[in-house]
Parts: structure tokens; sequence; C-alpha cells
């Protein structure tokens, strides 16, 4: 199925085996048999013509080659991002495992070519036929590069629609990661546990008031409400999701208890104090210069004797310029910025908090992804109709390289729960109240 699937986007390129030129194809594998000669991974590379060039490795995954261009772009420009972008112009197909692929990339991130291989592979390159590989790509993501957590930045990656989460999200719309009691949990369950285990690491009280920084489709803010008796405050800054949240507030009746604005955070009002504060999935946006910014308006806003809860993704070594960062700044999330956790709660401590429990989840997230992209894969006609061919392309490619780098490690998963220095914020001496 996947061959045909392959052979039928070939066809749209109007590409058929017999229009590459017998000396383009063998000069392409030659650059390509050097390129992957020490490559012992789980996916296989393929040549349009059928032509397997590591014929050792596992089948998890194929990376096939609908025509030369791409080869061209990897030789001349030397740059990963122009491989990630033939695929999202349907220039390379992925059959299988999309993580699997990840492995190939970190052994063409390690690869290093002597000066003699890149000019004389290089020039070699500029021999065949050049196709526009990137162009569509590159207007894609080009204008909405920011560092500025604005509206439309956000709006960018979180407003493509709601019809489009629904399809590979759980039940409650939860774009974080989940928490796994058990290996065999479904998502929906597992991301109510996740909701659940905030909560109750927030210690929640009836009566109490909490603040949702980034609160998505309201399914942290429902849940507090409807589970918890307490009053919450969302903000936003994607209008779908305001649009969402609010239209289900309505209809669970729960407009007294939950409100959910379109705002950004640094705009909340100056004298706004709040028991509890929590902040899931969001910090990745804020910019790491901008990490004083937002833990010092958190720190105004959460009452004294209150807590606060961080849960984000961080990185093994800051934000540097990479064709990983740079496929992600430019496709997925334009203000994205991840740093180590060292330095996230060095920020937090600075702006006047004491860190008071930090949990690692970082293979629960590998597992959600896993989730994710086997419900989109399953549902890509729907995506495609809702958005675009590229949208789903960019989505599959992002989120299995998130689950590699999550499943190896170089991404992490936090949840810091911190209170205010040199005050007592009522926790318990152990976790035992959340389990219990």
């Amino acid at each position: 199925m996947e061959n045909q699937q392959t052979a039928a986007i070939a066809d749209r390129h109007r590409i058929s085996f017999g229009e590459v030129r017998e000396p383009v194809r063998n000069l392409a594998r030659l650059m390509l048999d050097h390129l992957l000669k020490d490559y012992r991974g789980r996916a296989k590379v393929r040549l349009w013509d059928g032509t397997d060039l590591t014929p050792e490795s596992g089948d998890a995954a194929v990376l096939v080659f609908l025509d030369p261009a791409p080869i061209r772009e990897l030789f001349v420009y030397g740059d990963l991002v122009r491989l990630a972008e033939a695929y999202l112009t349907g220039h390379l197909e992925v059959e299988g495992d999309m993580i699997a692929i990840y492995e190939l990339v970190d052994y063409l991130l390690a690869r290093r070519l002597t000066w003699r291989d890149k000019i004389g592979f290089g020039l070699k390159a500029l021999r065949m036929p050049r196709k526009p590989v990137v162009d569509a790509a590159r207007t894609v993501g080009a204008d909405a590069k920011s560092r500025a957590n604005s509206q439309s930045s956000i709006a960018y990656h979180y407003d493509v629609s709601n019809e489009f989460y629904r399809l590979w999200l759980d039940q409650n719309m939860v774009y974080s990661c989940a928490y796994f009691k058990e290996d065999d949990h479904s998502l929906d369950r597992a991301q109510e546990n996740k909701i659940d285990h905030i909560c109750r690491k927030l210690r929640l009280e009836p009566g109490q008031t909490l603040l949702d920084i980034g609160c998505g489709w309201g399914a942290l803010a429902i849940w507090a409400a409807q589970n918890y008796d307490v009053q919450v405050k969302g903000v936003t800054l994607s209008k779908q999701q305001h649009a969402y949240a609010n239209e289900r507030i309505e209809r669970l009746g729960l407009k007294s208890r939950v409100s959910i604005e379109l705002q950004d955070y640094r705009e909340l009002s100056e004298t706004a104090r709040f028991d509890r504060v929590v902040s899931v999935g969001m910090f990745e946006h804020v910019g790491i210069a901008q990490l004083p910014v937002y833990f010092g308006k958190i720190k105004r806003v959460l009452k004294p004797g209150g807590v606060f809860l961080n849960h984000g993704i961080t990185n093994d070594n800051g934000w540097d310029e990479t064709p990983t960062t740079q496929f992600c700044n430019r496709y997925v999330f334009p203000d994205g910025e991840l740093t180590r956790i060292s330095h996230v709660q060095q920020a937090m401590e600075d702006a006047g908090f004491e860190v008071l429990d930090v949990e690692a989840l970082r293979r629960h997230y590998a597992m959600t992804l896993q989730h994710w992209i086997r419900g989109l894969e399953q549902r890509k006609k729907e995506a495609v109709q809702l958005t675009s061919e590229m949208t789903y392309r960019i989505w599959r490619l992002y989120m299995a390289g998130a689950a590699h780098f999550f499943e190896e490690g170089s991404l992490g998963l936090y949840q810091i729960l911190a209170g205010h220095r040199y005050e007592n914020a009522g926790i318990p001496l152990t976790r035992a109240d959340i389990y219990s």
C-alpha cells in the first residue's frame, strides 16, 4: 500500500523512472553510497527506481528519493533543513515508521565529510538536474519568524484549525505531555491522569482562585472547576482555542466558575492575585531572554503562601542554531526556544521563587507523541482536506522528531512546583497525598 502511495506521489510530480537518465542515477548512487557507507540503522534509503542504498539496514522505515533534486540540494548546500523541505514538497517520501527516520538524521548530523569530499561531490551535484525543491516550503514559514511571543506567532501554530487538532488529540483536546500510570493506558485516560496529577500537586482546595496561563482549549481549567470547586481564569493568545473553550464552558454551565480570556499574560492587571498559578506547555514560547519577565509576572500575581506549577519542555544544550531548531522555528513554533532545566530553575530562583518539587516526565512525552503520530497518520485524508498536504507533512515530521529526541534524551519534560521564597506554601512533607 505504501509503495502504491509513493508511486502516486511520483506521478503527481510527473516523475517516471525513465525520465532520470542513467548517468544521473549512477552519480546519485555514488554520492549517497559514500555518504551512507557507515550507516546501520532501522531505516533504509531507496532511489526512485527501487534501488536500495543501505541493504544492511533495517526496514522499519524507508526514505525514498523520488527524483535527484534533493540529492543535489544536500550536496551543494550541505543543509539538512533542505532535505526536510524536500519531504514537505513531495520530492522525498517516508514509508513506515517516521520516528525511525530520525536515526538516519542523527547519523547525517554527525557525519563529517572531508573538504576534498565536499568540493568534489559539490561539483558533481551541480551536474544534476535542478528542480524547485524548497520554494513552496519557504513561503509557508518565512513570514512567521518572531521572538515576540505575539498573538500572530501563537496563531501560526495553534490556529491551524480546531478540527485538525481534534483528529488526533484526546477527547478533552489536551496538547501537552500526558501521564501514563500504565503503559497500556489510552491517550484519553493518560491526559486525564495528567490534568488531575497537576491539580493534586497544586493542592487545590474549594474556593481557591487558579490562573491558567496558556490555557489551550480549556481542559485543565474545566477539570479544576468541576472536580476541585475552584474559580479559574484562563488566558490564551489563540482565537480558535478561546472560542472553543468558551463554547464548551457555556455548554457545561460553568460560566460562573471559569473565565477564559484572549489575553497576553504580560497584560494581566497589576492588582490581580491568585492562590494558585499553573502554566502547561506555554513557557517554551516565552523566549530565553524573556524568562525574567515571565517568572517575574507570575510571582507578582501569586498570593503570599501561593503555589505555582510550571510544566514545560527543556533540552540538553540550550537553543543553538542547528538544522532541527531552524526547521522548528521556520515551520512549527516561530517563537519557540528551549533551555536546560538548570537554567529554568535558576531563572525561577532569580525571580524570588523557592523550588519545592521537580518531576521528570520525558518518557511520558515520547509515549504521548507516539499516540499523536498514529492518530494523525490514521486520519491523513481528513487532515489534508482540513488543511493541506504540506501541513500534514510538517506536523508528521515535527512530532516524529520530537518523539525521537524525547526517547533518546536530548529533550526533557519537567513539572516544577514552586512558592515564594522564605514563605510557607503549606506543601506537605512528602508526596504521599498526591498518590493517595
